[in-house]
């Protein structure tokens, strides 16, 4: 095996400029850490934030990637046969150690989660950690098969807006999604929203006069206390995206969550090693039931134009780095 690596380094908190493609060691297998051989990894905009300075604990330089899949090139784990299908995501890739942005990566061996699929690289590295965030989210909401209640998702374009609109038209669910950009709405639409509003135009009330009975706040800060206004009394508000910040200024929970309406949160942290989630997704979207909503691919030696163009909100659906 070639003792030499081609990576993406964020050398310093800074503009997409700041991601510089450098020649590595290879990393050396220690216990409990296995070698990936990085095939494909999925775009996340933490990672954008983490460039820009706003992750403290990150130390500078640093390979970023909270996400990948790749087969396994030496492993310490007997469940981790060499040469088997993996997927990582989080467990503070890319932020306390290396990530995904290489051509190789040494990753915890609790972090790997063996897949068993026929779909190209690409298509699998979008999967990961979208949509484990979009089922880990409507499982908080308490959304399933046969569902036919009314989902509103918030930041509906976003990727896992965009997968959750998949799966929740999957269950039954009569789905809406908002976006701030009319050119993102055919996508909802092949995503399987019913509804879809572009901010500023059209109202949730005008189509659901009662309310939405479950909410999907993928823009957070801005627009949860919006959010527990809109869903029906009774209704859930499950936030799990945080496009607009982490922190509600002047929350006040007794006056504006009203008596009966539940709020919860789902965060992608607690995914790590779902590896039975995973294969069910793959699963569903190998028979056609869910969509990989991919934007766009880029190669390695693009990684400063994809942060651009993640960062100017160009996508609608996930973004892929192909090693």
């Amino acid at each position: 095996m070639t003792t030499t690596m081609r990576a993406a380094v964020c050398v310093r908190a800074g503009g997409p400029e700041v991601l510089e493609v450098r020649e590595l060691p290879v990393p050396a297998v220690r216990p409990g850490w296995s070698l990936v051989r990085v095939r494909a990894a999925g775009l996340n905009r933490s990672e954008l934030r983490t460039r820009q300075g706003h992750s403290p604990s990150v130390e500078f330089p640093r390979v970023l990637g909270i996400e990948c899949v790749g087969v396994v090139a030496a492993s310490t784990d007997p469940r981790l046969p060499e040469g088997a299908t993996v997927a990582a995501v989080m467990g503070e890739m890319g932020r306390a150690f290396d990530g995904g942005y290489a051509q190789y990566a040494l990753l915890p061996d609790a972090l790997l989660m063996p897949v068993t699929t026929t779909l190209p690289w690409d298509v699998l590295a979008a999967l990961p950690e979208t949509y484990l965030t979009a089922l880990g989210a409507l499982d908080a909401l308490g959304a399933g098969p046969g569902d036919r209640r009314r989902l509103l998702i918030r930041g509906g374009s976003s990727s896992v807006g965009l997968a959750a609109a998949s799966i929740a038209s999957a269950y039954g669910l009569e789905t809406m999604a908002t976006t701030r950009r009319p050119g993102k709405a055919g996508a909802l639409r092949a995503a399987g929203a019913a509804h879809v509003l572009v901010d500023g135009a059209g109202s949730v009330p005008a189509v659901w006069p009662e309310g939405p009975d479950l909410v999907l706040d993928l823009v957070g800060a801005d627009t949860v206390v919006d959010s527990l206004r809109l869903v029906r009394r009774g209704g859930t508000v499950c936030v799990a995206g945080s496009l607009s910040g982490w922190l509600v200024r002047d929350f006040e929970p007794i006056a504006m969550i009203p008596p009966g309406t539940k709020l919860t949160a789902f965060h992608s942290d607690t995914v790590k090693g779902a590896a039975g989630m995973l294969q069910r997704v793959v699963d569903q979207v190998e028979a056609g039931v869910y969509r990989p909503n991919i934007d766009r691919v880029f190669g390695l030696d693009d990684i400063v134009a994809a942060h651009r163009y993640m960062e100017t909100d160009q996508a609608a659906g996930k973004l892929v780095l192909l090693l």
